[in-house]
């Protein structure tokens, strides 16, 4: 009996032992979401107390959810849950949650799938900095020229006045990357049977869609991060001169710093009414929770007119 009690009592340590490494995470979140939601749970539907009077267009609306009956069990991690989903894991993705989600087993691998909103301008600006002022003085050297590689006798001289409009080229560059990669890679329905491609859109984006108030998976880790980075920053190396790519480059790495921060603030910041920034706030709202196909630009809607993408405004009755 003695033994048996034993045994019991492992298994519960065991199960708390898992399920505390979220009570810190919980505990945040929930002081988190009154903060910025400062919503009340009625019916189902989580509204905004301060806006529901004055601004339809920030309220936010979530489906009550009765965890003991979802389609995944909650108290573990997920990733390995929703490949399981099938043809359920479209509709169930796009059923957003006020709660954190765990991916991993590994408190480790855990710990690098999330992080800070502040981590993005402290690791990469500098970096920016860096290379704008080292491709500036071989720019200012005169002898780097464009389709060298091709021709000599019409190639292009790119003296150091140039270094402006290239900079400026890779702003405008990373609006129209971030704008297909969240289209057509983030968006992208995988298959039903497809098991692997499916915990690949979750980990991806499906995460964020899940869980859009999970502030520790707003912003993208510097660990993946570092690899995307790095893969366009080979990709500029090998078709441009260097100093040519190098600051192409440095202006689209400063484009994407802006887009997490942006990012992170029509999640959790407070815009003025009328503001550039609230109307990105609404427009991101209801790619959110109402138009999951439509409305991809994040620091910009510039993309959307241009490929007839944008969330047309909906008339909302005036409230007394």
């Amino acid at each position: 009996m003695v033994e048996l009690k034993d045994r019991q009592q492992q298994e519960t340590e065991g199960k708390l032992q898992f399920h505390s490494r979220l009570t810190l995470t919980e505990h945040t979140f929930a002081s988190l979401k009154v903060r910025n939601l400062k919503g009340s749970v009625e019916n189902g539907a989580v509204t905004s107390a301060s806006t529901q009077k004055t601004d339809p267009a920030m309220e936010p609306k979530l489906k009550a959810v009765d965890w003991d009956k979802d389609l995944v069990d909650w108290q573990k991690p997920l990733l390995w849950q929703v490949g399981h989903l099938g043809e359920k894991y479209d509709e169930w993705v796009h059923q957003p949650v006020t709660r954190p989600i765990r991916l991993f087993h590994s408190d480790l691998v855990e710990a690098l799938s999330k992080t800070v909103w502040y981590s993005v301008p402290i690791i990469w600006v500098p970096l920016m900095l860096y290379l704008s002022w080292s491709y500036y003085r071989t720019l200012a050297q005169g002898n780097v020229r464009l389709f060298t590689s091709f021709t000599t006798e019409y190639s292009v001289a790119m003296p150091e006045s140039t270094f402006p409009g290239l900079f400026m080229l890779g702003l405008l560059l990373w609006s129209l990357v971030e704008y297909l990669i969240h289209r057509f890679l983030f968006h992208m329905k995988p298959p039903n049977d497809s098991y692997y491609l499916i915990m690949l859109h979750f980990i991806m984006h499906g995460q964020h869609h899940k869980a859009p108030f999970d502030e520790s998976r707003l912003v993208f880790p510097p660990v993946p991060a570092s690899l995307v980075i790095a893969f366009f920053y080979v990709f500029l190396r090998l078709i441009l001169p260097e100093a040519v790519g190098g600051t192409v480059f440095a202006g689209g790495l400063l484009g994407y710093v802006i887009y997490d921060m942006i990012h992170y603030y029509l999640h959790f910041g407070s815009p003025h009414k009328g503001s550039y920034l609230y109307n990105l706030k609404a427009h991101h709202v209801k790619h959110h929770f109402a138009h999951q196909q439509s409305g991809f630009g994040i620091s910009t809607k510039f993309w959307d007119h241009f490929f007839h993408t944008l969330i047309l405004e909906e008339p909302h009755p005036k409230i007394q």
